[in-house]
């Protein structure tokens, strides 16, 4: 398909207009005008594209692209390397950040609280709200938590304690904690920790899952690249770099 009939069809399914975000959502840096290869990941490194031109790419879409509001404005280093290697080999760039995290069908919240088992049932702000069929130990579902995303969450709070309504919010979303509780949650998932997240854990008593940012947000964008590959007939492939963070 050309590329802006994709571009256009990704805007109007993913909405980037309603976000106040911190970077520019769509096409990112242009390549070439056909394409029939799309290679999902969540980051735009180096060593992901580096990936997904031997995949034979026409487009890669993230999560993570670049021109993040506050960082340096020159196109030097870092940044100059990969934009000349998306240009130099016809590379089209999209990423989509918060539009992302927040679609209903395919976003990184719904799509991570899937991976769980979980599902969905309302929204508060930015978190997704989601209940377990039964509760159980807060360890229980952090083991559980470990066993879907490959890796070993950090966990504060009691880990007897029993546990049922859920909110959740990927990547970088520690900040919501207190919106959360708010919400009069169990349990807060997320992909990082802070300092003081502990503290807010700690003395509201509720208890907080730090579950990664990278291995967080790896669902949504797969799911978008499995969407476009069914509704149009093209090649997806995902390429996870893994990232401990």
């Amino acid at each position: 398909m050309g590329i802006d009939d994709l571009s256009n069809y990704l805007n109007g399914l993913l909405q980037p207009e309603r976000f106040s975000d911190y970077c520019p959502n769509g096409l990112q840096v242009e390549g070439k005008r056909e394409i029939s290869k799309i290679v999902t990941g969540v980051t735009a490194s180096m060593s992901f594209l580096k990936s997904a031109l031997q995949a034979n790419a026409d487009a890669v879409l993230v999560h993570h692209g670049y021109f993040w509001r506050n960082e340096a404005l020159p196109i030097t280093g870092i940044k100059k390397q990969r934009i000349h290697f998306l240009l130099q080999h016809e590379i089209n760039l999209f990423a989509y950040h918060l539009p992302l995290d927040m679609h209903a069908e395919l976003g990184n919240n719904v799509m991570l609280a899937k991976q769980l088992g979980l599902k969905v049932t309302q929204w508060a702000g930015m978190l997704a709200l989601a209940e377990l069929n039964r509760p159980q130990t807060l360890q229980t579902f952090a083991k559980h938590i470990e066993t879907k995303l490959m890796r070993k969450p950090q966990v504060i709070g009691d880990l007897n304690k029993l546990v049922k309504h859920i909110a959740l919010c990927t990547g970088a979303a520690q900040g919501y904690i207190e919106q959360a509780v708010a919400v009069n949650v169990d349990v807060y998932i997320s992909g990082e920790i802070s300092e003081q997240t502990v503290h807010v854990a700690r003395e509201t008593g509720m208890s907080y899952i730090s579950a990664g940012h990278h291995a967080t947000e790896r669902y949504g964008i797969q799911a978008l690249g499995e969407h476009l590959a069914h509704k149009f007939g093209l090649q997806h492939t995902f390429i996870d770099i893994d990232n401990p963070i």
